[in-house]
């Protein structure tokens, strides 16, 4: 029994089933009441459904679907997600009820059992689904504040730098540029600026001392 019956008395969207008695299926009923269908009733229609009697599953369905909204709805706190609930709560039981066991507890706790589980775990699927829409949200602000600091602030150490820089003397100033910019070693900077080896060595190492200083640089 992998479908419910759809001979004998169908079972139309939830919210537009009527019940066999005086409360529409969509009504909250007191926990532990199931219309005028006693307890043995209940499970004598329970033993008839896991044979695959579609008559019985109607009959247990207007007995317990009252029941069965009342709890989705005071859980979840939301009507169409409990009619939702109280639909697939109904569905488990025409799937399960060869699981029944009357020593077990009554049909009526059974099915109570089961649409608390699902409506517990509609209203935690429903708050981890907005737990990672507003994650999502925070890691894009997150994101886009990031990159929007880190332009500034690249921007800011830039003119930094250029300010710094124009207060080395020309050699430090090409030497520091040709190092740090260009990444050429220090042979290849005295080669550049035809400078000696010894006072390429003596001036970048003045000029990077002076950098630090005016960045505001610890050691």
């Amino acid at each position: 029994m992998d479908t419910p019956p759809r001979g004998g008395r169908p079972r139309p969207p939830f919210r537009l089933v009527a019940t066999a008695g005086v409360h529409p299926v969509n009504q909250a009923l007191p926990l532990g009441s199931a219309g005028h269908t006693g307890r043995a009733d209940l499970a004598e229609l329970m033993q008839r459904v896991a044979r695959g009697d579609k008559e019985a599953f109607s009959a247990l369905y207007d007995a317990l679907a009252p029941m069965v909204f009342g709890i989705a709805i005071r859980v979840v706190r939301d009507r169409a997600q409990s009619e939702e609930v109280a639909q697939e709560v109904m569905l488990d039981l025409w799937r399960r009820a060869a699981r029944y066991r009357p020593d077990s507890g009554s049909v009526n706790t059974w099915a109570a059992t089961i649409a608390h589980r699902r409506a517990v775990d509609r209203v935690r699927s429903a708050q981890a689904a907005a737990d990672r829409e507003h994650a999502q949200a925070a890691r894009e602000h997150r994101t886009a504040f990031d990159e929007v600091a880190e332009q500034v602030e690249t921007r800011l150490e830039s003119e930094q730098v250029r300010r710094c820089l124009r207060g080395l003397t020309e050699l430090q100033r090409q030497a520091v540029t040709l190092a740090y910019y260009r990444g050429l070693t220090y042979r290849e900077v005295a080669q550049t600026l035809r400078t000696p080896l010894p006072t390429i060595k003596t001036r970048m190492r003045d000029g990077l001392i002076r950098l630090r200083d005016c960045m505001g640089v610890t050691a």
